[in-house]
């Protein structure tokens, strides 16, 4: 994984199971990797690992259980509102990186069904 030089990497971290658990690769009741196995797997410092993990259990996206480690809620509810901040995140950034390219919102509508007609038939 490649870190953002102006993102606090814990929040990387962070982002990095959201997206692991929205795409369903971590699902609903799973058991994460260990806090060492991703401190090795993500090459970041254990505390830097801990301290992300801490965040999302008191936002309730995982829990501990004692000796066992960490696993993902299994609050659907809370995974879907989870999912769709991240997709309202990425359509943020999109629609900020195409306002600096000069496409108005009703630009990027006509775009986005071009690129998708394209796509399609691609």
């Amino acid at each position: 994984m490649e870190f953002k030089d102006n993102i606090p990497i814990y929040l990387q971290i962070e982002q990095y199971l959201y997206r692991q658990i929205a795409m369903g690769e971590l699902k609903a009741g799973e058991k994460i990797p260990s806090v060492r196995k991703l401190a090795l797997q993500l090459t970041v410092n254990i505390n830097t690992v801990q301290r992300a993990l801490q965040q999302m259990n008191d936002r309730g996206i995982l829990y501990t259980k004692r000796g066992e480690g960490n696993f993902v809620t299994e609050d659907t509810e809370l995974l879907e509102d989870t999912k769709k901040s991240l997709i309202n995140n990425e359509l943020d950034e999109f629609i900020q990186n195409m306002a600096k390219l000069g496409i108005s919102g009703d630009e990027l509508v006509k775009v986005l069904q071009e690129y998708l007609k394209e796509e399609n038939n691609g």
